[in-house]
């Protein structure tokens, strides 16, 4: 998927801040990156399927706290808001869907539900699209919003076929409306890894703005192997952010001041790779209620001690013997990463990078194994 592209190309465009001394907006990718601030609307009738989406999207199943109940309490017209438990700037909001009486005007419903606020928009049914929907998107598509999709969503009542022509049908509605490229994902709610939903993943992360795309995919769930090698991967933008910055402060002529912002970014930056590649126990444990299985099975998968607990202990060992290990690392990887004048920065910056990148493989590698348990191939 593109997301190593990204990366690679978020990279570089924070190389070229340090080039240009500005250590402030490397500061601030390494934030909206930690902080996953993104917004995602999910327009459509109000029900099981919908909630289940929304749930799943964060990781809750529906007895979990904070999900979203299949019977709204929003009223019929209202914007209703849910939270991720875990990444606070993350969040969804339940948009009513696309009035079906005329008269009907797509700019009205867009001005009173702020349709442009959203970072993606996301148009649910479970029947044909209906054209007013369309009409929405087409609105939308004029005021140069690409990301907008149509999604079927899947209810247990429906068989393959019945879900094959009503995408069909659905596709034609919006061919015979004008849309030059119509894309509708099939999506069973309560099973983000099936149907088309790691194809939508991937054209969302296509459409976003980088920095968005990178927070998207932080924040979601560890859906499929797949997502977790993705999730590592746009890691690596932000290690990489954050050894620039450890750089930079090793400068400050202060005993103890560079250390100190090492492990603190470090904290951070670890106990979200945690949250985000579920390996925390809270997370680990909801999954193992969802697929019904013995909490501690999938505990014991767990051999990196930082999927377990994060502490400033182990993190500053692991500094210490990065710095111990400088003199086997080239010195191409650093004329590589750093612009020339950041080159006196060089040996904090190689220990954070190299501390965090192997604890970043550690824990994704307990996340695969936990999530391919968990999807029933045992490793």
């Amino acid at each position: 998927m593109a997301d190593v592209f990204k990366g690679l190309n978020l990279i570089e465009a924070l190389k070229e801040s340090m080039k240009s001394n500005k250590l402030s907006d490397v500061k601030d990718a390494m934030e909206d990156l930690l902080i996953s601030r993104i917004n995602l609307a999910v327009v459509g009738d109000r029900g099981e399927e919908k909630a289940s989406f929304m749930n799943s999207l964060r990781g809750l199943g529906p007895e979990d706290e904070g999900s979203a109940p299949s019977k709204s309490p929003v009223a019929p017209e209202e914007l209703g808001g849910y939270p991720h438990p875990k990444h606070p700037d993350f969040r969804l909001w339940d948009l009513p869907p696309v009035p079906t009486t005329p008269p009907f005007e797509p700019e009205g419903y867009m001005n009173r539900y702020k349709f442009l606020r959203y970072n993606a928009v996301f148009m649910t049914f479970t029947q044909i699209i209906l054209s007013n929907s369309v009409d929405v998107f087409l609105e939308a598509l004029s005021l140069q919003r690409q990301t907008v999709y149509f999604i079927l969503l899947a209810s247990v009542e429906n068989t393959d076929k019945n879900l094959e022509e009503t995408k069909k049908a659905s596709l034609e509605v919006l061919k015979s409306q004008g849309v030059k490229q119509p894309k509708v994902y099939l999506v069973r709610p309560s099973n983000l890894d099936k149907c088309d939903f790691p194809g939508l993943l991937e054209d969302i992360v296509k459409d976003l703005p980088e920095i968005r795309a990178h927070a998207l995919l932080l924040a979601l769930p560890t859906l499929t192997p797949t997502l977790v090698t993705l999730k590592k991967e746009s890691f690596k933008a932000l290690i990489w952010a954050a050894a620039s910055i450890s750089g930079g402060m090793s400068a400050i002529p202060v005993p103890l001041v560079a250390s100190m912002v090492d492990s603190s970014i470090a904290v951070r930056i670890l106990t979200k790779a945690q949250l985000s590649l579920c390996v925390d126990d809270e997370s680990v444990e909801r999954l193992a209620r969802q697929q019904q299985l013995e909490p501690t099975r999938l505990k014991e998968l767990r051999t990196c001690v930082l999927s377990v607990e994060v502490t400033k202990v182990e993190i500053k060992r692991r500094l210490a013997a990065a710095e111990k290990d400088l003199g086997t690392v080239s010195s191409k990887l650093v004329e590589m990463a750093l612009p020339r004048h950041a080159r006196s920065a060089s040996c904090s910056f190689t220990a954070m990078l190299q501390a965090l990148n192997s604890a970043i493989d550690e824990m994704a590698a307990d996340a695969e194994k936990i999530v391919a348990a968990a999807l029933g191939g045992e490793k």
